[in-house]
């Protein structure tokens, strides 16, 4: 008898599904998305850590683009042709030292690249949401088996950002 009821059970589990989908929560007026350049708002030229990376709103608008791309559920278009349009500001590289040895030389490093984001109707202009601090981050080894260039943790935390600002446009209807 128990085991009836619990074949019941599993069997009307799986035939209702557990809800899960791996499609877009886009209203089905948006396929197409514009990205604008970026502004370059960082003040990290006269920032006493000295970091500073060329051409890096360049690669967070390629990084964005590649996936949109990838994903699949916008179309990258013309500001003038698109059902959206994202544009965004370069705020600031961040790069903080995580841990360190006993003499004091750093191990490893977070860097964080963080823009602000508006995504706006393409068509009425109207503005769908805003995000004053978005961030995409990576760790990285200095030394070591898992050792990384600051160059390649960039590129990591450039990916990071671009995922996350793909996943904030499709999924937040």
């Amino acid at each position: 008898m128990m085991t009836r009821l619990l074949l019941s059970i599993m069997l009307v589990g799986t035939i209702a599904g557990c809800g899960y989908t791996t499609g877009s929560l886009l209203p089905s007026n948006y396929r197409t998305i514009a990205i604008q350049p970026f502004q370059n708002k960082s003040t990290n030229i006269n920032d006493s850590s000295g970091v500073y990376i060329p051409l890096l709103e360049t690669n967070v608008r390629t990084a964005i683009i590649d996936r949109f791309l990838f994903d699949g559920h916008l179309r990258i278009a013309e500001a003038d042709k698109a059902n959206l349009v994202l544009s965004g500001d370069l705020i600031a590289f961040q790069q903080d030292d995580l841990r360190q040895d006993v003499n004091q030389n750093v191990q490893e490093y977070r860097a964080r690249v963080i823009v602000s984001l508006t995504l706006t109707d393409g068509a009425t202009g109207k503005v769908l949401w805003t995000e004053p601090s978005f961030a995409g981050e990576a760790t990285y080894f200095t030394s070591g088996p898992q050792a990384q260039t600051q160059s390649q943790a960039v590129d990591t935390a450039l990916t990071d950002l671009a995922t996350r600002v793909v996943e904030r446009t499709i999924e937040n209807w």
